[in-house]
């Protein structure tokens, strides 16, 4: 996994940074034409063939960051035009991601490599255990691979004592659970967004950041300005981002100019009572099994490629849903701005009627930064009903599981399975669950009765827009969970 301390990420928040400040004080529109010059000076060492090339395609990512696809760009398109466009913008476009070809590598297929720390060993592990007999020992006494035999098994990788072979992916493709990236006739990538479950794995690990979400941050600013009142409704996982306490974190994002914030933790209390009532009376009826409903990249993932195990998902609606329920029944009119550290909340949000806009972590921390807001400095708001530990530890791989087995009225019937990350190996467990629900497989003895599954390995702190080393987010997590409201079977 591409660590999130690393240039490009550091490149998507100033660009943000700068966007923000400049709409705050109102000189976007005729400043934003100088963001890719600022951003690559003359005179400084060009990331491709020249500082010109480099600068058009910073104006790309500047208009992703506007809430545009790049795709729909052309050479001609001036920075300034899209502000007037993203002013008249009602709401977010479709898709939610957007490729930037230009960026793109063009990456060589995946295949394996035989480095110089080849050694040509006796026992030559490499040669013997190809199944197809694509290597073989050069009169360089080193191992080569010919690529028109080679299946890409990866097993003289596995065997080679030395790690003289290494593998050469294709980030973006390796990535993605589904399939659903490939090469174009140009040798760039490009997205089928009838496979894709947003899952944001793509985008997170391209090193060139040729794979971006469409930032909904302009779109956000522009009702705050326009003093509409805009309501935060940040998860669980947003605490385990930022080091301070819920109340500070409050505070801040009222410093931002959020009319009010409420913890998605008071949804995800909503959620794991539901799910548990659910869960009961589907096993009443004999269903074999049911599954969590939270993760959104993971109910699309089984909608579209395990449709076997649709019938499983919970009926439940998400934490984010019920929390903007809450937020339009107190006032009809509000703007409504989930933020977490997804992207297929993104997508979740566009077919949800209560969700107006969804912002990252990334981007929060963006509007912070542009503010000025001195989140530790800042006194801490009062919370009111907090919501439970339970809860607000959804963001942990595991938490929902817990959260509902808590609720229940006998645990005892509860056999519950957690699916750790939506890789190419968790896809293949799901399908098995598929097949064992639609009896093409038999049922095992204790089989998992409730299924947990969290698109990211680790949970939502290791959401593709997290800010900090999930390890750190989840320690802070733990803090943010701790100050929650004991919930009655004592977790806490």
């Amino acid at each position: 996994m591409l660590n999130v301390n690393n240039n490009a990420a550091a490149l998507k928040r100033d660009i943000l940074v700068r966007i923000t400040k400049m709409q705050l004080d109102g000189s976007l529109l005729k400043n934003i034409r100088y963001i890719p010059r600022e951003l690559a000076p003359a005179g400084s060492k060009p990331i491709r063939c020249c500082i010109y090339h480099d600068r058009e395609i910073l104006k790309m990512r500047v208009a992703a960051r506007m809430g545009f696809s790049v795709e729909e760009m052309n050479e001609d398109t001036e920075l300034d035009e899209l502000v007037g466009k993203a002013e008249e913008r009602q709401k977010p476009t479709w898709p939610m991601l957007t490729v930037l070809h230009e960026a793109c590598n063009a990456c060589v297929k995946t295949h394996y490599m035989v480095t110089n720390a080849c050694q040509g060993c006796l026992a030559r592990p490499c040669e013997v255990n190809c199944p197809k007999k694509a290597i073989a020992v050069g009169e360089d006494r080193h191992s080569h691979i010919d690529s028109a035999k080679c299946i890409n098994c990866g097993l003289c990788m596995q065997n080679c004592p030395y790690h003289a072979i290494i593998k050469i992916p294709v980030p973006c493709e390796e990535a993605c659970p589904v399939g659903a990236i490939s090469k174009g006739e140009d040798g760039r990538e490009h997205i089928d967004y009838d496979k894709c479950i947003f899952c944001g794995s793509c985008m997170r690990e391209c090193p060139f950041s040729a794979m971006m979400d469409k930032s909904q941050l302009y779109d956000v600013v522009k009702h705050i300005m326009k003093g509409d009142k805009v309501v935060a409704l940040y998860a669980p996982a947003i605490a385990g981002q930022f080091k301070v306490s819920a109340g500070k974190l409050k505070s801040a994002l009222g410093a931002c100019g959020f009319s009010d914030s409420l913890e998605v933790a008071i949804g995800a209390d909503i959620c794991a009572a539901k799910e548990a009532k659910e869960f009961e009376e589907r096993m009443e009826r004999g269903d074999k099994m049911m599954t969590t409903s939270c993760c959104s990249a993971y109910v699309r993932a089984v909608n579209i490629h395990v449709p076997e195990l649709s019938p499983c998902i919970s009926d439940t609606r998400s934490p984010m849903h019920y929390t903007a329920e809450i937020a339009k029944k107190n006032d009809a009119d509000c703007i409504t701005v989930f933020i977490g550290p997804c992207l297929a909340k993104r997508r979740e949000g566009f077919d949800d009627e209560l969700v107006d806009y969804v912002l990252s972590a990334e981007e929060l921390a963006a509007l912070i930064e542009a503010k000025g807001v001195n989140v530790a400095s800042l006194e801490e708001s009062k919370i009111e009903n907090a919501p439970t530990a339970s809860a607000r530890n959804f963001a942990v791989t595991g938490g929902v599981a817990e959260s509902v087995k808590i609720r229940l009225s006998d645990m005892s019937i509860l056999r519950p399975v957690v699916i750790d990350g939506l890789n190419k190996a968790g896809m293949k467990t799901l399908s098995m669950y598929g097949k064992i629900n639609a009896g093409t497989m038999p049922t095992p003895p204790n089989c998992p009765n409730l299924i947990e599954v969290m698109a990211c390995e680790g949970g939502c702190i290791a959401g593709p827009s997290v800010i900090m080393n999930p390890k750190l987010g989840g320690a802070q997590l733990k803090k943010y969970v701790s100050e929650g409201t004991p919930d009655a079977h004592g977790v806490n």
